[in-house]
């Protein structure tokens, strides 16, 4: 197998696991936005339901970030090879 194959393998994996992280904050961050009174008398809400959201946004945004780092390691790699050809 090639090293551009490789990179381009690793960039498509970044670029998709970035999209799915992308897509679960999305999700998270709706159902934040859109807990409802469960009692309207005591005004609260269901913690349970917004403490899972809230930390499905986090884990979202680790993703994110490590999916950013496995974009910036495919794009370092053609750069690295740029190098050794030149």
């Amino acid at each position: 197998m090639q090293i551009a194959n490789v990179r381009n393998i690793a960039l498509d994996i970044g670029v998709q696991g970035f999209q799915d992280a992308q897509s679960r904050a999305s999700n998270a961050a709706h159902n934040i936005a859109s807990q409802s009174v469960k009692n309207s008398g005591s005004d609260s809400i269901d913690q349970k339901d917004l403490i899972t959201s809230l930390v499905d946004l986090k884990v979202a945004e680790l993703d994110a970030k490590a999916n950013v780092k496995v974009i910036q390691t495919a794009s370092d790699l053609i750069g690295s090879l740029l190098d050794i050809r030149a």
